[in-house]
């Protein structure tokens, strides 16, 4: 059980704590992309997955996928409030679909007195919660197994997958190994470019998804995920964007019970009462 004292908020750091943990071999933006929209009543602490040989590859997402209870365990025993795990690719890892996850997420939830929220799961929910039925997917850096294993899940969820693409797919480069030797970081135009070219390829649908947590370069140089460029790209688009990033933390907010500060895209604007 989740130690006694957490209950007591006067031995809590802060009065919403939230755990992150992402893939092995990555330093990761959650913490402070969501500490960045967050009130200072919110605390956030990021935690790796140790998997020594770690190399992105969709089996060893299989294999270690135990860590994440362990993971979800340990900031229980911390004082999380929720524990939010970064990374699509990891609820279709193993061939998993929507009907192993919603199961495993809320099981492992009621364990330990800590809900977990997995991003690939919450694109789904997002979905679900915004009535979104017709999608297109701008699968972005993704390689093909990630790709197609991302559209496999959705489509396990009832979602209709209209299109579906990578950066290599949609004609931006040539080569998948020139994509992952990017390490994540992309042209700060790429991130609308692609939103518009999946559109094109798929007018009229309710939304585009964003898998992965991709990152874009902005005028002083420093990556930008889709949290900091969902308005500016809708209000182009005149279409929703649900990206990876945005969708989770929509759901780590919803569960702490608090709202995001500043100017949001749609998903994360739903949150906002003023």
């Amino acid at each position: 059980m989740k130690p006694e004292r957490w209950s007591d908020p006067a031995k809590k750091l802060f009065p919403h704590q939230v755990g992150f943990t992402g893939p092995p071999m990555d330093f990761d933006a959650a913490p402070s992309d969501f500490l960045r929209i967050s009130p200072t009543t919110v605390g956030a602490h990021g935690r790796l997955l140790h998997a020594p040989g770690y190399g992105h590859r969709l089996d060893q997402r299989a294999d270690n996928f135990h860590q994440l209870e362990e993971v979800v365990h340990c900031f229980s025993n911390a004082g999380a409030d929720v524990v939010g795990q970064v990374g699509t690719n990891w609820v279709h890892a193993g061939g998993r679909d929507i009907h192993d996850i919603r199961p495993y997420v809320a099981e492992v939830s009621e364990r330990y007195e800590t809900p977990l929220h997995m991003a690939g799961l919450t694109l789904v929910q997002a979905c679900e919660e915004m009535g979104y039925e017709r999608v297109a997917l701008n699968s972005v850096y993704f390689w093909p197994d990630w790709r197609d294993g991302v559209v496999r899940f959705l489509r396990s969820a009832d979602i209709d997958v209209v299109w579906y693409g990578n950066f290599v797919d949609q004609g931006f480069y040539d080569d998948q190994e020139v994509v992952n030797e990017a390490t994540w970081i992309f042209p700060g135009e790429l991130a609308l470019d692609s939103c518009r070219r999946a559109l094109e390829e798929a007018p009229g649908v309710d939304a585009i998804l964003v898998n992965g947590m991709s990152n874009y370069r902005d005028v002083d140089g420093l990556p930008q995920r889709f949290v900091s460029l969902a308005a500016d790209i809708e209000a182009e688009l005149d279409t929703p964007v649900i990206a990876a990033d945005i969708s989770l933390y929509w759901q780590i907010f919803r569960t702490l019970g608090v709202a995001p500060l500043g100017p949001q895209g749609s998903l994360l604007s739903t949150l906002q009462t003023d």
